[in-house]
């Protein structure tokens, strides 16, 4: 499928009858080969009259409530879509986590902040961006697979890198629209075109190279992408 440039229409996953999850985790493990998984998901929690949502997993303290893999764990991760019928139909709800690398896309991710005014730069630089993943405190810039190699080698061949990068290759993970975590609703900023074949996806090296250049090239001396 050749990408259009241009306004890009809103992705549809859901179909009659079938909850929005299962739909779009299909998508994403079927036609587009991405290995997927449920995540630990959320709970809810009330204190003292008031009620909030805590991550299902045993961690009191975690730090990513219900957008991270548990039972089963990162390793389970698959495109068969038996397993995914298997999986969402037990749990409807469940966030769909991403693992990350290999044959799969990896990610470049930074402050909602600062990816909200980073995707103005890169717009303004004509920089060619594949799916922006955003949650209420990250957004996530989808690119094609990258081994710790040429990570290494890309990040050593830097004078500077903003600290506020994070990068989900291989073993990693990144949970995927339209899944809800404690911290609010995981989105499309990008959505990718619909149809059958898989995203395309610009190389680490060029979405790194672009947002160095926004950060050293913006006004305020390159803060922007600081937090």
């Amino acid at each position: 499928m050749r990408e259009i440039l241009g306004r890009r229409r809103r992705l549809r996953f859901r179909r009659k009858g079938r909850p929005a999850q299962l739909d779009a985790a299909l998508t994403y493990a079927s036609a587009w080969r991405w290995p997927v998984l449920p995540g630990a998901g959320l709970t809810a929690a009330g204190a003292s009259g008031t009620r909030g949502y805590g991550c299902a997993c045993p961690d009191p303290d975690c730090a990513v409530p219900g957008a991270h893999p548990f039972d089963p764990g990162l390793l389970a991760a698959t495109t068969d879509a038996r397993m995914v019928r298997w999986w969402w139909g037990n749990r409807p709800t469940a966030p769909i986590v991403l693992a990350t690398g290999d044959s799969a896309p990896c990610a470049v991710s930074l402050p909602a902040v600062a990816g909200a005014r980073a995707l103005v730069e890169l717009d303004r630089m004509g920089m060619r961006l594949g799916p922006v993943v955003a949650t209420p405190t990250r957004w996530s810039l989808l690119v094609s697979p990258y081994t710790l190699e040429q990570l290494g080698e890309l990040l050593y061949a830097k004078d500077w890198v903003p600290s506020s990068l994070r990068f989900h290759g291989s073993g990693g993970y990144l949970v995927l629209p339209p899944s809800e975590a404690a911290g609010g609703q995981v989105r499309w900023e990008r959505a990718p075109l619909p149809g059958s074949a898989a995203p395309w996806l610009p190389d680490v090296e060029a979405v790194v190279d672009a947002l160095v250049e926004a950060s050293t090239s913006a006004p305020d001396g390159g803060s922007r992408l600081a937090y």
